[in-house]
């Protein structure tokens, strides 16, 4: 059955755009599909990692980079579908509570690269409730543009892990031509993460 995130009035690029705006030397890591689109809508930059292969892994990934660099903040910007693929994932965030990790969820309740068909989100599942279970000192849902300010601040301030869950909107607009080469990409994050430390 296909989703319809009826109650959603966020559209998911401009969220996007709105969180990296001011992202000073942030690392972000994305999930894939439309997140991908997502953050390379928002601005190219070496210190993207576009994971266009990894379907449930962008939250370990950055949690690797979180604790190699632990001065840096670092942000997954992902999808619901992608974060239920990997949800496991939580818990040893929870567990071990990188304090530069902030996760972000667009969650527009669907799979939007086979069809949208409904996630679990859809029918009933609460992200913010597992991550707080799972030992996430904070975790939040959003649904109104005026949230997102006081949001944005806390993923870039205080101490994390936190995860935000962002109801969006299934439709995602028009995708850029994001590089695809998996070592192209892993050596310039790689050199531009190194570098700013």
């Amino acid at each position: 059955m296909a989703a319809k995130n009826k109650t959603a009035a966020l559209q998911r690029r401009s969220v996007v755009k709105k969180i990296l705006a001011n992202r000073g030397d942030a690392a972000v890591v994305t999930g894939i599909g439309n997140a991908i689109h997502d953050v390379f809508a928002a601005g190219d930059d070496d210190r993207n990692m576009y994971l266009s292969g990894i379907m449930g892994g962008a939250s370990m990934v950055a949690f690797g980079v979180a604790l190699a660099q632990p001065k840096r903040r670092v942000i997954v910007i992902t999808g619901d579908g992608e974060l239920l693929a990997g949800i496991g994932s939580l818990a040893t965030i929870g567990v071990e509570r990188p304090k530069n990790l902030s996760i972000v969820v667009i969650d527009n309740q669907a799979y939007g690269a086979t069809g949208n068909q409904q996630t679990h989100t859809a029918r009933g599942v609460d992200l913010v409730g597992i991550a707080k279970a799972s030992g996430f000192p904070r975790a939040q849902q959003i649904e109104q543009a005026s949230e997102l300010d006081g949001m944005i601040e806390t993923i870039y301030a205080g101490d994390g892990p936190y995860l935000a869950v962002v109801k969006v909107s299934t439709k995602s607009g028009p995708r850029g031509d994001a590089p695809k080469d998996g070592t192209l990409l892993a050596r310039r994050f790689r050199a531009a993460v190194a570098e700013d430390s």
